[in-house]
């Protein structure tokens, strides 16, 4: 049989030996029995020093278990009230975002409803501009054909190259190119400068005033020797050569009585005074026929005109006087100059305004 095991309390005191006489025992068995109440006894100390200790780790987890929990409690409080702090944060930045997303939204509808009506602006700024030049290219296309000058032609493709040199529209570009291109083509071409010509007409006018008529009485030859005369003074009293002054001169008025020329145009010498007026009245009127004739382009009627002016400036005028002469170079110069020559036009650039207007 198996020895029972008896616990003793932690407090109790240890059991007094017994002797194995008084047990009744043999001293042998009471040596055993002794031995084994001893080992009991070291194990049942052995068992109840353990038993404390875990008594004592359990009591110091227990004792971590609370904090942990009271702490984990505390965590959970504050994880819930960060918890609603947040939801509480969330619904603000919703509403907010929801005020932010109606503004960006009004915001975006104003800048289209701006950006379209600065488009609109700008295409009717555009429109404006291209029926202006359109508008002055056509007139300075109908003075030009009028005065028969590209200068106002010239004068208005550069100040609408300028005007859309300053706007700078992509749209405008092709027009911007036409415009130059016409530009040059115009200075190229070589058309009969009609108011430099009127300008030489009207000097012609009014030299023919001044001409003189081939039947005029002439004055002293140019080339005769011109002698000085001595100074009123003492020394032309005891010059020995003063009677030679007095007969030059009067030679001089002798000569100037009698006047010696040949005729090779009788009509001419045989005019009477009232006659050459109404010379130099109807070559006026052939000028001004010129004149008319060069204004309204028509070029054969101008150099008929011209021949015959230049016919009766030889024929009833003096062409060896230098008035003569520097007028019929002048009518010569005119008649040069009068040539049929087509004004060039500006097709492109209207070409171009009418794309730009359309929208094309």
């Amino acid at each position: 049989m198996k020895p029972e095991h008896v616990e003793t309390p932690l407090n109790s005191s240890p059991p007094k030996p017994v002797h194995e006489a008084e047990l009744g025992l043999p001293v042998s068995a009471n040596s055993s029995a002794l031995w084994i109440t001893r080992s009991i006894g070291v194990l049942a100390l052995i068992g109840a020093v353990g038993t404390g200790t875990m008594w004592l780790k359990l009591t110091g987890i227990q004792e971590q278990l609370a904090r942990q929990s009271a702490d984990s409690g505390s965590q959970a409080v504050q994880a819930r009230l960060s918890a609603k702090q947040a939801e509480e944060l969330a619904r603000e930045t919703a509403a907010r975002l929801a005020v932010t997303d109606a503004k960006l939204s009004e915001v975006s509808l104003q800048r289209s409803q701006l950006e379209e009506l600065m488009q609109s602006l700008s295409r009717s700024r555009d429109e404006n501009l291209v029926v202006d030049i359109e508008s002055a290219l056509r007139l300075a296309q109908q003075q030009s054909q009028l005065t028969g000058s590209v200068q106002p032609l010239l004068a208005a493709l550069k100040s609408a190259e300028q005007r859309l040199t300053k706007v700078a529209q992509p749209r405008l570009a092709p027009v911007l190119r036409a415009l130059t291109r016409d530009i040059e083509r115009i200075k190229a071409t070589a058309v009969t400068d009609t108011p430099s010509l009127l300008i030489k007409l009207d000097e012609l006018v009014n030299a023919v005033d001044n001409l003189p008529l081939l039947n005029a009485v002439g004055v002293a030859a140019v080339n005769k020797p011109v002698l000085a005369k001595p100074e009123n003074s003492w020394a032309s009293a005891i010059s020995a050569s003063w009677w030679e002054y007095t007969l030059a001169g009067i030679w001089d008025d002798v000569r100037g009585l009698i006047r010696i020329s040949r005729v090779d145009r009788p009509e001419a010498s045989l005019l009477a005074p009232d006659q050459s007026y109404f010379v130099r009245e109807n070559l006026k009127l052939r000028i001004l026929n010129v004149r008319l004739g060069l204004l309204a382009r028509h070029f054969d009627v101008v150099r008929s005109d011209l021949n015959l002016v230049i016919r009766d400036v030889t024929q009833y005028f003096d062409t060896q006087s230098r008035q003569g002469q520097t007028t019929l170079a002048l009518a010569r110069d005119v008649l040069t100059q009068a040539k049929q020559t087509e004004l060039p036009r500006v097709d492109d650039s209207l070409a171009a305004l009418t794309t730009a207007a359309a929208g094309r």
